[in-house]
């Protein structure tokens, strides 16, 4: 039940999100504004719950978490809360100088999540029910190793998900074959994620359950950065939430340092590819 659970929560919060994301911009004041009122909720039925051991506790835990981490997509997909840097990568830009560039595009919005995990941690602290805070704290790692990947360079990207206003996002990634950064990032989940089995099956009632919950988002997240090595687009699955004319990927204009790099099959790629904003990693 928590992996069937988590799945379904996953898919339909990702959907929901992107739905929101793709209606018209004069709409978007209010997306926010809603979602601010119902991380307000969720914030306090993480508090409610935290004292609480019993497996309904950490199911509510677990959803907060996810309407928590819905307003932090939200609010970057839509460009309220991203970064000072809103320009493509500049020709010629490497090394250190794309990467600060890069960071720039994103920082607010890393920050902001930052601040939200230190939150639940200040909330949560001592507390029986850590399951919020562990979900945040596993969404927040496994996006952020997402992110680096795409950054130094994968096979395979999807473009139907971004926003036309971020699509400069996309200058500031590589097409290229998975580098040992992605072996490492692949290997510590598959670590995480039997650790993370072992205590839901050695745990007992809430507990467990809170263990499970989040051994299935790093599975997701696990299939997630396998999408990134193989020419599957787990973007199908979420073409439900995309209205059908805006489903074709658009090129965006991007540096030459983004299309030097070959892609598996040894053939010089020039479609550098947007970075994946699924709600979970």
């Amino acid at each position: 039940m928590p992996l069937l659970f988590a799945t379904v929560l996953w898919f339909v919060a990702t959907g929901f999100v992107l739905w929101l994301d793709k209606l018209p911009s004069h709409t978007w004041p209010v997306s926010i504004t809603m979602a601010t009122v119902a991380s307000g909720f969720a914030m306090g039925g993480i508090i409610a719950t935290a004292e609480e051991t019993s497996p309904w506790a950490a199911y509510v835990a677990f959803a907060c978490a996810l309407v928590l981490w819905g307003w932090h997509e939200l609010s970057f997909l839509m460009g309220f809360v991203t970064g000072p840097n809103r320009e493509p990568c500049p020709p010629g830009a490497r090394g250190w100088q794309r990467f600060r560039l890069a960071a720039a595009t994103l920082i607010y919005h890393e920050v902001a999540m930052f601040l939200c995990l230190i939150a639940l941690v200040a909330a949560t602290w001592g507390k029986a029910n850590q399951t919020a805070t562990l979900t945040f704290l596993l969404l927040f790692v496994m996006r952020l190793s997402a992110k680096f990947n795409i950054f130094a360079g994968v096979p395979h990207l999807s473009t139907e998900m971004m926003p036309d206003h971020m699509r400069y996002l996309a200058s500031y990634f590589r097409i290229a074959p998975p580098r040992w950064f992605f072996v490492a990032s692949v290997s510590g989940i598959a670590v995480l994620a039997a650790w993370l089995a072992d205590q839901a099956l050695s745990s007992r009632d809430g507990i467990a359950t809170g263990y499970a919950l989040a051994f299935a988002l790093v599975a997701l997240a696990f299939l997630e950065h396998g999408f990134l090595v193989v020419p599957w687009q787990d973007t199908a699955m979420f073409r439900w939430a995309i209205p059908e004319h805006l489903r074709q990927p658009a090129r965006p204009t991007v540096s030459p340092a983004m299309t030097e790099s070959s892609n598996v099959s040894g053939q010089t790629d020039t479609n550098p590819l947007a970075v994946r904003q699924n709600a979970v990693p």
